[in-house]
């Protein structure tokens, strides 16, 4: 599908992009090798059926859900600056406040 330079210009609209009147013709070239790719994907036979049926291997192995590492919130949590009830506090990045008037909420 060879697209137009109004094609283009349509896109960039959309996009929010400038493109310069002499870029246009590469643009168009461009997206139009990518528009003809894709159509060639497109054709190409998908048989969905062995690609779910291949998730349902009844002999796929499972690992024991078993704890694996040792529990070290305490010590990492000591050298974090604020913390309550096992949790982290952080400031609110969406105020406008210095970083001396940051209130940290529990």
């Amino acid at each position: 599908m060879a697209l137009t330079a109004a094609d283009i210009k349509q896109i960039a609209h959309l996009a929010r992009l400038n493109i310069a009147e002499h870029d246009i013709p590469l643009y168009t070239e461009q997206l139009s090798r990518i528009v003809d790719f894709v159509e060639q994907m497109n054709a190409v036979p998908i048989d969905f059926s062995t690609l779910i049926s291949a998730s349902d291997e009844p002999n796929t192995p499972l690992r024991a859900d078993t704890v694996t590492e040792i529990d070290q919130r305490e010590l990492l949590q000591s050298i974090a600056p604020h913390t309550a009830a096992g949790l982290y506090l952080v400031p609110s990045v969406l105020d406008d406040k210095t970083p001396k008037d940051i209130d940290y909420v529990e």
